[in-house]
């Protein structure tokens, strides 16, 4: 199912079960929905992504137990990031297959696992093994 198909229909359960919180918070991201689709942006998963990202940003600089309740509403939309293990061993593989440097890796890592991995932690793990394989 489709992201935009799955906050609807989200949205209809938490209006018929009266979950306002939830109602109220799925409606504004279909709001923001409805404005992309209004300026041309076409609704794709990764625009929607892009949407609650920002969201899920914006309730964690505000830190108050109803932005945190509303966080917990919005991480099932939200993809499973990735660990360090995981990032290690693809970024490993990227060095023994010749990039040598923190611009390619980041640049392959991201063409293929674009918010999947907060970029700082993959930075850093690229810096660490690029030092340790010199």
């Amino acid at each position: 199912m489709k992201l935009k198909e799955q906050i609807h229909n989200d949205f209809i359960i938490a209006f018929k079960s009266k979950e306002m919180v939830k109602k109220t918070l799925l409606g504004v991201i279909k709001g923001d929905i409805q404005n992309q689709e209004g300026r041309g942006v076409e609704s794709t998963d990764e625009n929607i992504l892009k949407i609650i990202k920002k969201m899920e940003k914006s309730l964690k600089q505000t830190n108050t137990p109803e932005s945190l309740k509303e966080l917990e509403y919005i991480k099932p939309y939200l993809p499973i990031m990735m660990g360090g293990k995981e990032i290690r061993k693809i970024i490993h593989n990227y060095i023994n297959n010749g990039l040598g440097n923190i611009g390619q890796i980041m640049g392959e890592f991201n063409k293929k696992y674009k918010g999947l991995a907060d970029n700082r932690l993959v930075s850093q793990i690229a810096k660490e093994l690029i030092t340790n394989k010199k």
